[in-house]
C-alpha cells in the first residue's frame, strides 16, 4: 500500500454540507481553546471553513471568544458592532478601521458575512448566555493604542491624562512608523520609551478600583479595554525595540502577546463557567513550534504556550492546500495581488494529501499520529501576505512532523483568492498562467 492510499484509508471527507464536522466537534470535546489556524492569509476556503467551524462552536458549545491575529483598537470597532452597541450601520462600515496593510486580512466578503451572522447571534441570545466578543490580539497598533488609553483617560480623570500625554510623548519625535523608533533606541540614539509605557500601565492598574466604582459593568468593559491598550503600548514599544536585535527575539514577543491577551480576555469574562476562546491566526502561529523548524532557530509560538499551559483544554487544528490561487502581495505594502499558488513541492505533505484523490479532507491526528507516514518529518508550506513563487523552497517551506503540530488538518486539494472588499484592477485580473500563451 502506498503512503497515499494510507493516508486515504483515514482521511474523514468532506463534502461542503452543515453536517461535514460534526466528528471534528466530537474531537474537540469539551476543550476550553480552539485554535484555527490557515496556510496563508488569503484563500477563501481557509476563512470560510474556519468560520463554519467557529459558528458552530459558538451555537453548540457556548464558545465566547473570538481572538483574531489583528490589533486591538481595530477589532474592538468590530466588537463593539456585534455587541449592538455602535453607530455603523453595516459590517463593512465595523471593519473600515483595518486600514494598514494588508486590508484584505479582515476586510474580506467572508469576514463581512461571519460579522453580519456574530451580530444576529448576539442580537437573539438566550439572556442566560453570555454574548461572543470579537477581540484582537496583535501589538502593532502603538499609536492607535495610545490614543485609546488618552481617549479613555479623558472622560474618566483628566488629571491622569494629562500626565499620561507626558510619558507618551516620548514618541514625538518620530512619524507614525514605530519602527523608526526601534531603529533609534537599538543604534542609541535615544533613550527607550519603556519606563514611560510601564509607568502608565502601573498607574491605570492602581486606579482601578477607583475608576470601576463609577458605572458598574459599562466601566468594567471600558476600564478593560483601556489596560489592554496601555498593556499593547508597553509590548509594542518592547516589540520594535526588539525588531534589530533577530527574528527570534521580537517573534516570541509578539507571540507571547497574543497568549497573554487570550488569558486576560478569559481572566476578565470569567463568571460562573470559565469562558472558551477560538482563535484564529496562521498556521505558523498555531501549530505547536516545537514540532517544526522554528524551534531549531530558539522560536516558541501561541500553538506551543497555550499547549504548556492547557494541555488537553487545548485543540489545535490547521489548515493546507495543494494549489489554486491565493491573495497576496509582492512585497511589504504593495496592492494585493490575485496570485497563482504553485502545486506544492514533491515529499511535502501538500503532495502527500494530493496524491490521495480527495478534494477535500480533515484528519484527526490525534488518533492517526503514530501512522509512520505521517510521522515521517516532511516540508509543509507556508503563505503570508506576501508571496513569491520564484523563491518557493526558500521562502514558503519548512520542515514540521505534522501529528506533533495540530491535533486535526483540514486540506482543501485547489482553493481559490479570498475577496477582498478593496478590488483592485491588479487583482480583478489576477496573474497569467505559467504556460501563457500557451494551451498546455
Amino acid at each position: 500500500m502506498t503512503d497515499a492510499e494510507l493516508v486515504r484509508e483515514i482521511a474523514q471527507p468532506l463534502s461542503g454540507d452543515a453536517n461535514d464536522f460534526g466528528k471534528l466537534l466530537e474531537l474537540i470535546g469539551d476543550a476550553r481553546f480552539v485554535l484555527l489556524g490557515e496556510a496563508t492569509h488569503g484563500s477563501h476556503e481557509f476563512y470560510s471553513e474556519r468560520a463554519a467551524i467557529t459558528r458552530r462552536l459558538i451555537a453548540e458549545k457556548d464558545f465566547s471568544i473570538l481572538a483574531i491575529e489583528a490589533d486591538w483598537p481595530d477589532s474592538s470597532r468590530v466588537h463593539r458592532y456585534v455587541r449592538g452597541a455602535t453607530v455603523d450601520a453595516n459590517a463593512d462600515k465595523a471593519l473600515s478601521g483595518f486600514r494598514r496593510f494588508p486590508t484584505w486580512m479582515w476586510r474580506n466578503t467572508v469576514v463581512v458575512e461571519f460579522v453580519e451572522w456574530l451580530r444576529d447571534f448576539n442580537k437573539n441570545i438566550e439572556p442566560k448566555r453570555a454574548p461572543v466578543g470579537f477581540y484582537g490580539m496583535d501589538l502593532y497598533s502603538l499609536h492607535a493604542s495610545i490614543e485609546a488609553v488618552l481617549k479613555y483617560l479623558d472622560k474618566v480623570d483628566p488629571d491622569s491624562a494629562k500626565r499620561a500625554r507626558l510619558r507618551y510623548s516620548c514618541f514625538d519625535h518620530f512619524s507614525r512608523n514605530p519602527q523608526e523608533y526601534g531603529y533609534a533606541t537599538t543604534a542609541g540614539a535615544i533613550e527607550s520609551c519603556e519606563d514611560a509605557v510601564v509607568e502608565q500601565l502601573v498607574e491605570l492598574q492602581q486606579k482601578a478600583a477607583e475608576f470601576l466604582r463609577r458605572d458598574g459593568e459599562v466601566a468594567a468593559e471600558e476600564l478593560f479595554f483601556a489596560e489592554q491598550n496601555a498593556r499593547l503600548v508597553k509590548d509594542s514599544e518592547r516589540y520594535y525595540r526588539a525588531m534589530f536585535r533577530g527574528r527570534a527575539s521580537s517573534w516570541n514577543l509578539r507571540d507571547r502577546h497574543m497568549v497573554e491577551t487570550i488569558e486576560n480576555l478569559v481572566a476578565h469574562l470569567d463568571g460562573g463557567r470559565q469562558p472558551k476562546a477560538i482563535v484564529w491566526a496562521h498556521n505558523s502561529h498555531l501549530g505547536d513550534a516545537r514540532a517544526a523548524e522554528m524551534s531549531h532557530y530558539g522560536e516558541m509560538n501561541v500553538g506551543q504556550l497555550i499547549r504548556e499551559r492547557f494541555g488537553d483544554e487545548a485543540v489545535l487544528i490547521g489548515f493546507s492546500t495543494y494549489h489554486g490561487t491565493v491573495t497576496a502581495a509582492t512585497d511589504w505594502g504593495a496592492p494585493a495581488e490575485r496570485k497563482n499558488v504553485r502545486p506544492a513541492l514533491r515529499g511535502s505533505y501538500e503532495d502527500l494529501f494530493h496524491e490521495t484523490g480527495l478534494s477535500r479532507f480533515w484528519i484527526d491526528l490525534r488518533g492517526a499520529g503514530q501512522i509512520g507516514v505521517l510521522q515521517q518529518r516532511r516540508i509543509e508550506r507556508a503563505i503570508g501576505v506576501i508571496y513569491r513563487p520564484e523563491s518557493e523552497r526558500l521562502s514558503h517551506y519548512f520542515h514540521a512532523r505534522l501529528p506533533e503540530q495540530f491535533d486535526a488538518i483540514i486540506h482543501i486539494d485547489e482553493t481559490r483568492a479570498v475577496e477582498p472588499l478593496e478590488r483592485t484592477g491588479v487583482w480583478d485580473s489576477g496573474e497569467l498562467p505559467e504556460t501563457y500563451p500557451f494551451k498546455v
